[in-house]
């Protein structure tokens, strides 16, 4: 522990160490003091040392930093009376780290030391004695940090710790590979999985759609930064029992950078999310409830302002397929024995166009025993049905067939059924079909259907008493 008192804090020897002569090998020691003052300058903590009598053998950058004092202003002092500590508490301060020479391992203290402008600063101190080569206590080091910045390090280690513990948000750091590296409880139960079993996996192999969306916010975060606002991203995972599960994550990103290098080396990706997805439908449902009452009103006035009642009937279907469905179908009760249905009404067979009359000169349609409308037509309730799922590989196309067999226009793979009923009677059926690009109607769908029904079934029988004989 022994060094020059008038050498600097960053070297153990003299400030200008002498050439060796010309031939004579060079001292060992004083490369061994300059790789050592190199490294206690390289430190990023602060750290002084104390010869056995209590005087300043070392003073490291770092130190001269925190306190302002040079190291030709603290090498060679005796304690910190007077200039780092005030005279007042020097006694005590002194006294508790002279005592590290007295036990072994590390000892922790909190003083508050003087800068060289007067101001005071808390510092937390780890000393230990160092051993001389005869075994008894040479003098001791000194490491400090400022007591502030050491509390923030805290902070952050126990923020990281309850981030990845059990937060209330999914947390998943993701690495430049786009490759999940730490996963904590919330986002693991997002994904179906423990914490470790989606480490290193790519995500297409835990997400069964949304990936696309998912990585390509991922690459733009590592390219330009984080965007300015949360994201929503739909996604399905793959589930067990249960089958697939959609969910809608409010998504928040990090890019990580190490603290460590100049410049700055991009470390990967903080992705945090929480499942909004029930808020998330109920507030598609209240959009989706709040147009079609909307529709429903509008329909209203227009089917008011016509003078032909079959026109009226037809524009009510005009404002019920708007967003709802890709087809419409206005099938009328032909008189006679048993229930036969004649069209009266349809959208274009082709693409989808507004709803007009039809001239089948009274010729029922041909529908099979347990169609659909006719069933519609026989309870007087909704009807929902649907093409079967897709065949095997060189079967034939079971919905086209499908379709075909029901007399639909080509392509539709989902069918609502709804009866017109006027004055206690049924009047006939409509029929509202989707493509493969809507999902099946639900219960919300059937109740617009029949709302939009309820207007087309009362111009219909307007229609009916207004015909001439």
């Amino acid at each position: 522990m022994s060094a020059s008192k008038s050498g600097t804090a960053n070297a153990l020897g003299p400030d200008e160490p002498e050439r060796p002569a010309s031939g004579a090998a060079p001292d060992p020691a004083a490369g061994s003091e300059e790789l050592l003052a190199a490294l206690l300058d390289g430190m990023d903590a602060a750290l002084c040392a104390f010869d056995a009598d209590g005087t300043i053998t070392h003073w490291n950058r770092e130190a001269a930093r925190i306190l302002g004092w040079s190291p030709q202003e603290a090498v060679g002092r005796r304690g910190f009376a007077g200039w780092a500590v005030r005279r007042a508490d020097a006694g005590e301060v002194e006294g508790r780290l002279m005592a590290a020479m007295e036990s072994p391992g590390r000892q922790v203290h909190e003083f508050a030391l003087l800068r060289k402008d007067g101001g005071r600063v808390l510092v937390r101190t780890q000393s230990a004695r160092v051993l001389g080569a005869d075994g008894r206590p040479a003098g001791l080091y000194c490491a400090f940090s400022e007591v502030h910045a050491r509390i923030d390090l805290e902070r952050s280690i126990s923020l990281s710790e309850a981030l990845f513990d059990d937060a209330s948000w999914g947390v998943v750091l993701v690495d430049v590979d786009l490759r999940p590296t730490v996963v904590n409880g919330y986002a693991a139960r997002a994904f179906g999985s423990g914490r470790t079993a989606p480490l290193g996996r790519p995500l297409g192999e835990l997400l069964v759609q949304g990936v696309e969306q998912l990585e390509g916010a991922l690459h733009h975060v590592l390219a330009e930064g984080p965007p300015r606002a949360l994201t929503d991203i739909w996604v399905t995972l793959a589930g067990g029992a249960d089958g697939e599960r959609r969910r809608c994550w409010r998504s928040g990103f990090l890019r990580l950078a190490s603290p460590l290098t100049e410049e700055p080396v991009p470390l990967g990706i903080g992705w945090l999310f929480h499942d909004i997805t029930e808020s998330k439908l109920a507030e598609q449902a209240a959009d989706r409830l709040r147009f079609r009452s909307g529709q429903f009103h509008r329909a209203g006035r227009a089917a008011a302002e016509c003078e032909d009642p079959m026109e009226a009937a037809t524009v009510c279907l005009d404002f019920a397929l708007v967003g709802f469905a890709d087809h419409a179908l206005i099938d009328l009760v032909e008189p006679g024995d048993g229930i036969r249905l004649v069209r009266t009404a349809a959208t274009a067979t082709g693409t989808p166009g507004p709803c007009v009359p039809v001239a089948t000169g009274g010729i029922p349609v041909g529908y099979a025993p347990g169609h659909p409308a006719l069933q519609a037509a026989t309870r007087g309730t909704p009807v929902r049905a649907s093409a079967p799922a897709a065949p095997a590989q060189d079967a034939p196309p079971s919905a086209a067939d499908w379709c075909r067999a029901r007399r639909w226009p080509e392509g539709m793979v989902h069918a609502l059924c709804t009866p017109l009923r006027s004055r206690g009677r049924t009047l006939g059926v409509a029929t509202f079909l989707r493509g493969p690009t809507r999902p099946a109607f639900d219960r919300p769908d059937t109740l617009h259907a029949e709302n939009m029904s309820l207007l087309t079934a009362t111009a219909l029988d307007l229609a009916a008493l207004t015909a001439p004989e």
